[in-house]
């Protein structure tokens, strides 16, 4: 004979594994985002940099001049194209890019997230260039600081 009370509490258990389950998916995913951002928070500057390097290469000085925010028919006034090849062109000290040395094995340690952008270095033999990526457009510049600082403000 079974009595009113039997089955009392029976579904507790369920409710509670379901509840466990719920909370245990949440976190994992909460935690699997959060590392997803901190890994991939920087891509676009990275590959627009990558794309910049590879121009380099491929000796398109023009189209390299050009993630710069300038061009053949609208010239930056502060850096113009022969300005620009005197820097990057065949000429230049940074002309042999199998000289540059390869990232930090870190990867965190070749590149500065900024509020604004990101300052990527590159190691030349003779000297350290330190890149500026622009979140907003995506154009390179060259980094008006070393590091980050909070209390200046991105560039504009």
């Amino acid at each position: 004979m079974s009595g009113y009370l039997e089955g009392y509490g029976a579904g507790e258990d369920q409710r509670e594994r379901i509840i466990k389950r719920v909370v245990l998916a949440v976190v994992s995913v909460a935690v699997l985002g959060a590392v997803a951002w901190f890994l991939f928070r920087n891509y676009r500057e990275e590959k627009q940099v990558a794309a910049f390097l590879e121009l380099l290469r491929n000796k398109d000085y023009q189209a390299a001049y050009g993630l710069w925010g300038c061009s053949e028919t609208t010239p930056c006034r502060e850096y113009p194209f022969d300005k620009f090849l005197e820097d990057w062109g065949p000429k230049s000290q940074h002309a042999d890019l199998s000289a540059m040395r390869p990232p930090a094995t870190i990867y965190a340690l070749s590149r500065r997230s900024c509020r604004g952008g990101i300052i990527k270095t590159l190691e030349f033999p003779q000297d350290k260039v330190l890149l500026w990526v622009e979140r907003k457009d995506l154009t390179l510049g060259y980094a008006p600081w070393p590091v980050c600082n909070p209390r200046i403000p991105a560039p504009l």
